[in-house]
């Protein structure tokens, strides 16, 4: 159930959104509370962090598996990329592009929210893979199963 590659998956897409909220600070645009009064979608995306080290004790417990973790990294990814991106942009790319007194430096941070929302994308993929082949090991088990007690009711 442990699987290395999730953990690192997991490790990495938590190093990028720890970056994400650093540069929120360093622009000091659509930041909330701790940080300022105001409640928002900073405010909200908090709470990824207690879920993750949550979720790292009950994965390693045995208490859930990739579906958690596709919720996880899936509902991050249309988080992030719904406040980045869109109709309903909260935060479109110029307002970290521009906020920069630097154009490299807004480029870069823009690079890392792309990057961020790829490798969210990428562990979705990766733990959705880990879910299919649990549940068709699991089916298969079942019907083994069901095929050894026919034998036997048979006998």
């Amino acid at each position: 159930m442990n699987d290395p590659r999730l953990y690192r998956l997991t490790y990495l897409a938590a190093l990028f959104s720890a970056g994400h909220h650093i540069d929120h600070l360093i622009r000091g645009n659509a930041v909330g509370w701790p940080v300022t009064s105001e409640v928002n979608g900073f405010t909200g995306s908090l709470v990824i962090y207690p879920l993750i080290l949550t979720g790292l004790a009950l994965y390693r417990a045995g208490r859930v598996g990739p579906g958690f973790w596709i919720a996880v990294s899936g509902g991050g990814a249309l988080f992030v990329g719904a406040v980045h991106f869109g109709p309903v942009a909260i935060e479109p790319p110029p307002a970290i592009v521009d906020h920069y007194d630097s154009p490299i430096l807004g480029w870069l941070a823009f690079a890392w929210l792309i990057v961020f929302i790829g490798v969210l994308v990428v562990s979705s993929a990766y733990e959705a893979r880990l879910w299919l082949r649990a549940r068709r090991a699991g089916s298969s088990q079942s019907t083994r199963g069901a095929e050894a007690s026919g034998s036997a009711a048979k006998a």
